[in-house]
């Protein structure tokens, strides 16, 4: 019989956490709970979970810091971001740290039980799909080692962030198959709520900004007017920034 899923929520805000338990408990995932960022820390540090619900905000270490550790660490571990700081540099400061999603409080606990089913889902079809293909990627001077979650851009290696890795892997996978916004949120972030394609559009740019030479006129990641995006199969100008 398969092991439940076990996940971590470090969250000091009692009542959220054990509502959100309640619902993950019934979709018959293990759930530990930690209202303090050093113990949270402590538990994620003896390892076996297969995802973090983290807030920002807590008492003992910060939920930033805790995602920078967590990223530090050799197993990777799915990170979602709860919290009340719903600004943009928040937001895309917990993705650069390498958070897999992030939902601002007050948030629906079904959408965010909905989204942990969504990124396990994803977790497992990435990692089958990388048993099967094994081998390294090389498109458009761009090589991706899908085993070690490294690549470079001719020749030189780039750090990427979890989700900027698969979503360059799914484009890698693809070379020069148009995928619309909603695609992408289906295959990479596992979901396709309306009103979140804006996600794609942030890790498009921040993607952009990593493997082309000038962002501004991308010859790898190309805009197709009205469709969606495309990695070029080589890196000739682009259609469009």
């Amino acid at each position: 019989m398969e092991q439940p899923k076990r996940i971590l929520i470090v969250e000091d805000d009692v009542h959220i956490a054990d509502v959100l338990s309640l619902h993950l408990r019934d979709e018959r995932y293990e759930v530990v709970h930690s209202a303090d960022g050093a113990e949270g820390l402590r538990l994620l540090e003896q390892g076996g979970w297969d995802a973090l619900i983290l807030d920002l905000m807590l008492p003992g270490v910060d939920g930033l810091e805790i995602c920078r550790r967590a990223r530090a660490m050799t197993r990777y571990t799915p990170i979602i971001i709860t919290s009340a700081r719903s600004s943009e540099v928040h937001r895309i400061l917990g993705l650069e740290l390498g958070a897999d999603d992030y939902l601002a409080k007050p948030f629906s606990v079904l959408e965010l039980v909905a989204r942990v089913k969504a990124l396990l889902r994803r977790v497992d079809a990435v990692a089958k799909d990388q048993r099967l293909d094994a081998g390294q990627l090389d498109v458009a001077g761009i090589s991706i080692d899908p085993i070690a979650r490294e690549a470079s851009v001719d020749g030189q290696r780039i750090e990427l962030t979890p989700r900027e890795f698969d979503l360059l892997y799914h484009f890698a996978r693809h070379p020069g198959k148009v995928f619309s916004r909603m695609d992408l949120l289906n295959a990479v972030w596992g979901y396709s709520h309306e009103g979140y394609e804006h996600t794609v559009n942030t890790h498009i740019n921040r993607l952009r900004a990593k493997v082309e030479a000038d962002a501004s006129e991308p010859r790898r990641i190309l805009t197709v007017w009205g469709h969606g995006y495309k990695l070029a199969a080589d890196a000739t100008p682009g259609e469009a920034p």
